[in-house]
């Protein structure tokens, strides 16, 4: 893994916030692989038990079952920890249209929480995930760092909040944040079902079932999906970045470009089934278009992804198929 040759100390304490979900999950099993101590924080409101049961009897793992907008909660999981990795927010686009209040509640205030809870208690570097949602209408492509559009959604504007939030601390306080935008995150544990399932794992589930998907929109938007094993990387490397990196957001995807119906008919073929899809509306404030420059990120961060689209997407159907 791109990630091998990092090390830490063996007393430190690393907080993965939303750690029984998708994407905290794999980190905190990435974590404990490396033997650090590993604490994770999550309510379970989106996150699930079975993403966390096979560390349970793991002795440097520990479980907080608490809510980040709660600040005593955020206080008390920060207690002897030198660095945070803050994935807890709500996710999805179209229902950030629905519930504003709920989204700022969580993701702006529940960072806000965090953020302060770090501070007070003297954590060594606090890294968050914010999302390729904050380019917003911008056309241009690559997605570059500091050229932004309007934003295009409640959850665009509550990570986009949360980065200046974090840019304060690092200013006036002194704590070290690095934000890292992702794009299009997919792999295993990403939830298959509900409304508002990221669509690679609700294609393969329902290819799988002989179900008929429906692409939202003609196809024909793009994406730069990126594999989990590369998000890893980035906040393991993150932690241990010199300190000139800190204070900044970087683009964390693997530099690729693949458009949704292509994506569908390579699905149909690894899975061996012949399925014409449903076409729908598009959905409101999504991107068209998404491709990052991650220059940035390999410049500051040294990081260098090593799964591609090819690579994860196999290793992603292999994982659904022993349990869907």
């Amino acid at each position: 893994m791109g990630y091998d040759n990092v090390k830490f100390e063996d007393n430190n304490t690393i907080l993965v916030t939303g750690g029984a979900g998708f994407i905290g999950s794999n980190l905190c099993g990435a974590l404990l692989d490396k033997g650090v101590n590993v604490r994770c924080l999550d309510n379970l409101s989106t996150g699930k038990e079975e993403n966390i049961e096979e560390y349970r009897n793991n002795n440097k793992f520990e479980f907080i079952n608490g809510d980040i907008r709660d600040y005593n909660t955020c206080l008390n999981a920060c207690g002897g920890v030198h660095y945070v990795l803050h994935q807890a927010a709500w996710g999805s686009v179209p229902r950030s249209i629905e519930m504003p209040l709920f989204y700022c509640d969580n993701n702006i205030s529940g960072t806000l929480n965090m953020l302060e809870a770090a501070r007070q208690s003297n954590v060594r570097r606090f890294v968050y995930a914010s999302s390729s949602s904050v380019y917003g209408d911008e056309p241009n492509l690559p997605k570059t760092e500091g050229v932004e559009g309007n934003l295009l959604s409640p959850y665009a504007l509550t990570k986009r909040c949360t980065e200046e939030w974090a840019k304060q601390y690092t200013m006036h306080y002194g704590l070290e944040t690095i934000g890292l935008r992702y794009f299009n995150v997919f792999g295993c544990r990403q939830d298959p079902d509900g409304a508002y399932a990221a669509v690679i794992p609700r294609f393969i589930r329902q290819l799988l079932h002989g179900e008929i998907p429906t692409i939202n929109g003609d196809g024909k938007q793009s994406r730069d999906f990126t594999y989990i094993e590369n998000v890893i990387e980035a906040n393991i490397k993150a932690c241990i970045a010199p300190k000139d990196a800190t204070g900044k957001v970087y683009n964390i995807a693997y530099g690729g470009r693949e458009y949704l119906i292509d994506i569908y008919h390579s699905l149909t073929s690894a899975l061996n089934v012949d399925i014409e899809p449903n076409y729908g509306p598009e959905r409101p404030g999504d991107i068209k278009h998404s491709n990052a420059d991650i220059g940035k990120a390999k410049e500051f961060l040294g990081y260098a992804p090593d799964w591609d689209f090819e690579k994860g997407i196999k290793a992603a159907i292999g994982w659904y198929k022993e349990r869907l």
